[in-house]
């Protein structure tokens, strides 16, 4: 039987060129992805206004109000973060929680002149959410959200570079950045800019790639790499950064050789044991290497891929009560879509999806198929048994009509 494969795509990020063109660029998709993508700096004066993602209001309510815990949030101030323990309390009565963030503690350390570092937001505020889901959808990478709250003419690290690409969101105050060109281009992850302390800190010391003041609305795009420092003016700073975690060549690298090393482990000829007395291992090698090219050559990583892509997020939230009544009050009449940030697949007879896997008789495969368009549909077009075992799964969620 021939493979039918169909990936979803969500469409919000695709429409009017998608996220990227309509809310952080200003030079085209096309333009970003062959001149500036993993290439080079960019800065985009007036790209967003970005209030409905993000604001002073929501850092206030996640500090006190949403029972954050560590590693939600960092504290640092001059280029050292502070414990754990020293803004964090035990939750109370009725809670066994030694870690909740202690916004008296904040607040005296944001006083004092610290920055407040709001982590995974892409896990903890909706609207962040749903940005950071659509814009990975788009570029075909993971991403995650930090905020970061800086007290006026205050800086919270010193000159460093990440290990993954971002776009840096003014969202209020202002907040003066210089960036140099990388010492280490594209950095893996496990590369960090504290194994070369010493070349960022000299290359710091150089002329500015761009040294520049960034206002509300701004974004500023920065590869792996590119070092950079940044300092709040005369107001409270806050910026969004969104982290891209982007795929590299030695990532399929990675998944090249462990496709191949698990097929070697069904070749007798790889399971001998050396020669007895073996003076050294050139001729092995030798026979070793030809097995290994030749399994590499053979290996095939397209589902290895994406089964590791779809574990590095998680898909849209879902609510168990809404769940249970859709279920419970489905019809003919009733209106699903696909859950998304599934990152469905649909190969043969199976449905692989960040929630697991469903095998589906051949008859059905016309309305699954339907169904990864992520348009909206009545159970009825589709069937409702297909439908209420899709509901169960947690692939399909209700729609209000």
């Amino acid at each position: 039987m021939s493979t039918i494969r169909k990936d979803f795509q969500d469409p919000d990020a695709l429409e009017s060129g998608g996220v990227l063109e309509r809310r952080l660029i200003k030079i085209g998709r096309e333009r970003f992805a062959g001149d500036v993508w993993g290439r080079t700096a960019l800065l985009t004066r007036g790209a967003s206004d970005f209030s409905d993602l993000f604001s002073a209001e929501a850092v206030d309510e996640l500090v006190s109000r949403r029972g954050l815990r560590t590693p939600f949030l960092r504290v640092a101030k001059g280029g050292t973060t502070f414990p754990d323990s020293s803004f964090t309390s035990p939750a109370g009565v009725g809670a066994t929680i030694s870690d909740q963030l202690d916004d008296t503690a904040l607040w005296r350390k944001f006083a004092d002149g610290a920055t407040l570092v709001l982590q995974a937001l892409h896990r903890t505020w909706e609207p962040v959410s749903d940005f950071s889901r659509r814009l990975s959808t788009e570029l075909g990478h993971p991403v995650q959200a930090n905020a970061y709250v800086t007290p006026p003419q205050n800086r919270g690290f010193d000159d460093h570079y990440d290990v993954h690409d971002v776009f840096i969101l003014q969202i209020e105050g202002t907040k003066r950045w210089i960036i140099h060109e990388p010492v280490h281009t594209d950095p893996l992850r496990d590369q960090p800019w504290t194994d070369r302390r010493s070349s960022v800190a000299e290359a710091a010391k150089g002329e500015a790639y761009i040294d520049t003041v960034l206002e509300r609305g701004d974004v500023l795009y920065l590869p792996r790499g590119w070092l950079h420092a940044a300092q709040a003016q005369g107001q409270v700073s806050i910026h969004l950064t969104l982290g891209i975690h982007s795929w590299t060549r030695y990532a399929l690298a990675e998944q090249l050789a462990q496709a191949a090393l698990a097929a070697l482990c069904d070749d007798p000829e790889m399971r001998r044991t050396l020669p007895l007395g073996l003076d050294g291992p050139n001729g092995e090698i030798d026979v070793v290497r030809k097995r290994l090219a030749a399994a590499v050559a053979k290996a095939e990583i397209s589902s290895l891929f994406h089964r590791t892509r779809r574990g590095q997020g998680r898909p849209a939230p879902l609510g168990p009560l809404a769940q249970l009544a859709a279920v419970e009050g489905l019809s003919p009449e009733s209106l699903v879509r696909l859950r998304d940030a599934l990152e469905a697949r649909l190969e043969g007879l199976r449905l692989t999806t960040r929630v697991g896997w469903l095998d589906f008789p051949a008859t059905d495969l016309p309305s699954v198929t339907r169904l990864l368009d992520r348009k909206v549909h009545t159970a009825g077009d589709i069937g409702v048994e297909l439908v209420e075992r899709l509901l169960r799964a947690g692939v399909l969620v209700p729609v209000e009509p």
